[in-house]
């Protein structure tokens, strides 16, 4: 083994000794070790989640309930709920619900194409508009994708615009909301306002927030408790004078079906000169759609031509040329209210129009199995009459601080 002299270690490292000693010590002291840095990260993670936890000193994280809306984002019915619940103080509220209104969609959901989510503000809770309809808003939410979380305590479907009794359900993207969170395992109700036309205002939205509240809040409670319903959703139908109802009544399903009215719609459209007149657009929106225009008419004209061709040398050998004339034609649906005399008193549109809100157990086929009726029946009494007692209780206060009054009043005299 050959020595190295101090001549040789000078010329293989040209630096000062002391210089060398102060760099290696700089170094070191800004080396973070192994444990430290996971310690780092651990308070960094930490810190990530409580500012998604419910501020509060030591107290536990509040329940996180879901909200979605047939009636779109910005649904007067979906404001109510979030303030309703928001004041409250309960949960925490995260709402995921279509851009536009998306009625009677059933339990469609879009596949092979984007999604959008965009965020929304709503005072004090999370939420998000989807380019899809109602069961993507739910499907979306519950995969983990969208929220930090992927099960929330309560999916809530509305509030929505007009009563989901019936065959109406099998239409109604409301309740398909509902039910896609029960298909994922979570609780969930849909609550639905029986809106008449010139006669509901925005204003009953907030009452009939108000009326479902206690409902609401005995289920979470439930649920924490781990005693809720299981197998069922709950469908909330809550009667046109909301701040009149006369309590919650337990129903069942009723076989009523509204008549769907098809229309003719006339076909007739303005010239495209009058059109791109009367149209208040910038010049280069029309510019692009006349060119749009132009080059689907040019497309239409190549396969005009193409299928005369074919048609013209098939019918050559008969002799004549077949004109064929394509006939389109438009038409709009609508649903029209039936007559139902002979509804029985304990179907849902039946309470609604007593003025009940009818409480429905659906499972998720649909239906209401017999043996679902007992335990829907018992938890709603007890959600009830729980409501009830917390209603008495200051009143009872009430009049005891009267009472106590009334005997020192004497006294003081």
């Amino acid at each position: 083994m050959e020595s190295t002299s101090g001549e040789d270690a000078m010329k293989r490292n040209p630096l000062p000794a002391a210089l060398v000693s102060n760099l290696q010590s700089v170094l070191a002291a800004r080396r973070t070790p192994a444990a430290e840095v996971s310690t780092a990260a651990a308070a960094g993670e930490a810190e990530a989640e409580a500012s998604d936890a419910p501020a509060g000193d030591g107290a536990p994280a509040r329940p996180i309930v879901l909200l979605t809306c047939a009636g779109g984002i910005r649904s007067a019915g979906l404001a109510a709920l979030v303030d309703a619940l928001v004041a409250g103080g309960r949960c925490d509220v995260h709402v995921c619900a279509p851009e536009s209104d998306k009625p009677a969609c059933g339990h469609s959901i879009t596949i092979r194409e984007t999604i959008t989510a965009t965020s929304v503000d709503f005072t004090g809770a999370k939420a998000f508009e989807i380019s899809g309809t109602p069961v993507d808003c739910v499907s979306l939410a519950l995969s983990g994708r969208l929220f930090p979380w992927s099960s929330p305590a309560l999916v809530i479907s509305g509030i929505n615009t007009g009563p989901n009794c019936g065959y109406e359900m099998f239409h109604s993207s409301a309740i398909a909301a509902a039910r896609e969170a029960l298909v994922y395992g979570v609780p969930s109700i849909a609550i639905s306002l029986n809106w008449k036309k010139d006669e509901t205002k925005d204003s009953d939205f907030k009452d009939a927030a108000q009326a479902c509240l206690p409902l609401i809040n005995a289920a979470l409670d439930d649920i924490v408790k781990g005693t809720f319903l299981r197998g069922c959703l709950l469908n909330i139908g809550v009667p046109s004078a909301p701040s009149a109802n006369k309590g919650f009544k337990l129903t069942k399903q009723s076989g009523y079906s509204p008549a769907q009215s098809w229309q003719a719609v006339s076909a007739s459209r303005p010239s495209s000169a009058t059109h791109f007149m009367g149209m208040h657009q910038s010049l280069g929106i029309q510019l692009a759609q006349l060119g749009k225009d132009a080059s689907a008419a040019g497309a239409a004209r190549r396969v005009s031509a193409q299928r005369k061709t074919v048609e013209v040398e098939s019918v050559a050998a008969a002799g004549k040329q077949e004109i064929r004339e394509v006939v389109k034609k438009l038409f709009r649906a609508e649903f029209v209210e039936k007559r139902h005399e002979d509804l029985d008193e304990d179907v849902d549109l039946r309470a609604l129009e007593n003025g009940f809100i009818s409480v429905t157990p659906l499972n998720v086929h649909g239906q209401v199995e017999p043996e679902m009726g007992p335990p829907a029946s018992d938890w709603l009494s007890a959600a009830v009459s729980l409501d009830k007692e917390k209603d008495a209780a200051p009143a009872a206060a009430d009049q005891q601080d009267v009472a106590a009054e009334e005997k020192e009043a004497p006294l003081a005299a």
